[in-house]
């Protein structure tokens, strides 16, 4: 038998399935709103900083005028002001100042900086060195590898000031008297107004250390060639009376508010010798000399005012007579205790009068 096969016609259905959506094309909308917020940014703080360097530049000018008409002489050879984006940078050449009395600071160049954000905290440099003028004694000249400053808190009375330089040279000009020290490893000053709850009071400190004294002056005859140090630390009360359009009249109004400096700690070292003061409150008289009294510790008195009296600082009879009286108070030892006291114009040791009280300003 044959056996048949019918097929059916078989129905073929397609099914499509749907494609993955193809990503859109990126927005030029969103750099474009970039590149207008990035231009937005640097010309806002372009404009701040050039307000800025304005500010500070309608400053400095008004104080130096300010210092003109209180009869300080005040200038520079050239200035730059620069430091884009972030700093303020001033650069002065040749900057000199001087006072009427005849005291002068001047230097080749000095670098300051500040940043914008902080336009009120200067950092100070004389990378070249720097020239103090005495009235009588003449230039002296300061070299370093360190020679820097930093001047803060402008608002303050006094704002806060601290200098130091390190590895220092001390050269008078030709002509020029001899100073006191040749070289020095480290000296720091600085002047800080106290904090509120202490009250109207400023500290003031000074340390020198590693000095040379020069061989042939009163300080080297003392030393003998070995160093010398310093140490100075005393409060103002107050702080806030000591201004003026100079310095006479700021000493002035200070003393007429009835502003002292409190002596914490002093000391003058010199090879063996030893000058330590440990207490004591000065002042300034009318005639614009020093007035008060230290107590203070001696060591090698005699020694030091034997050089006093020979180098002429001392009438040599007044020497002699101050360390007879540094002798029999220290009884065979080593250091002696006395008042040291500026009164009447005059600088007494004990009982004796050495010489004329040291000269805050020249009276008008």
């Amino acid at each position: 038998p044959t056996l048949k096969v019918h097929s059916a016609p078989v129905r073929v259905i397609r099914m499509s399935l749907p494609h993955p959506s193809q990503p859109g094309k990126p927005s030029r909308l969103v750099p474009i709103l970039v590149v207008v917020a990035l231009v937005l940014v640097i010309g806002g703080w372009s404009a701040g900083w050039l307000w800025a360097r304005g500010q500070f530049e309608a400053r400095l000018d008004e104080g130096v005028a300010g210092l003109r008409k209180a009869g300080y002489e005040v200038g520079w050879r050239q200035r730059t002001i620069g430091g884009y984006p972030f700093r303020l940078d001033v650069t002065l050449i040749e900057p000199a100042i001087r006072d009427r009395s005849g005291w002068a600071l001047e230097a080749p160049r000095l670098e300051g900086e500040a940043q914008v954000l902080a336009p009120t905290h200067w950092v100070l440099a004389a990378p070249q060195g720097l020239r103090f003028v005495r009235p009588q004694g003449g230039p002296v000249e300061v070299k370093g590898a360190t020679l820097r400053a930093s001047l803060s808190h402008l608002g303050n009375t006094p704002p806060n000031f601290s200098f130091e330089g390190g590895d220092l040279t001390f050269r008078p000009a030709p002509g020029a008297q001899p100073f006191a020290l040749s070289q020095a490893k480290r000296v720091e000053f600085h002047l800080r107004q106290a904090p509120a709850e202490v009250g109207d009071e400023a500290g003031v400190w000074l340390s020198v250390e590693g000095g040379q004294a020069r061989l042939s002056g009163l300080l080297g005859r003392i030393a003998d060639g070995k160093p010398v140090a310093i140490e100075w630390d005393s409060r103002l009360s107050k702080a806030s009376a000591f201004h003026g359009g100079s310095w006479a009249e700021a000493v002035r109004n200070w003393v007429d508010a009835g502003g002292r400096m409190n002596v914490r700690h002093a000391g003058l070292t010199a090879g063996e010798a030893l000058v330590g003061a440990d207490g004591g409150t000065l002042s300034v008289g009318s005639d614009g000399r020093l007035r008060g009294s230290l107590e203070v510790s001696l060591r090698q008195a005699p020694r030091a005012l034997a050089a006093l009296g020979a180098t002429g600082a001392v009438p040599e009879e007044r020497a002699a007579a101050a360390a007879a009286v540094v002798e029999a108070r220290a009884g065979g030892g080593e250091a002696a205790r006395a008042d040291l006291a500026f009164q009447a114009g005059q600088t007494t040791l004990g009982p004796v009068a050495l010489a004329p009280a040291p000269k805050v300003y020249e009276p008008r």
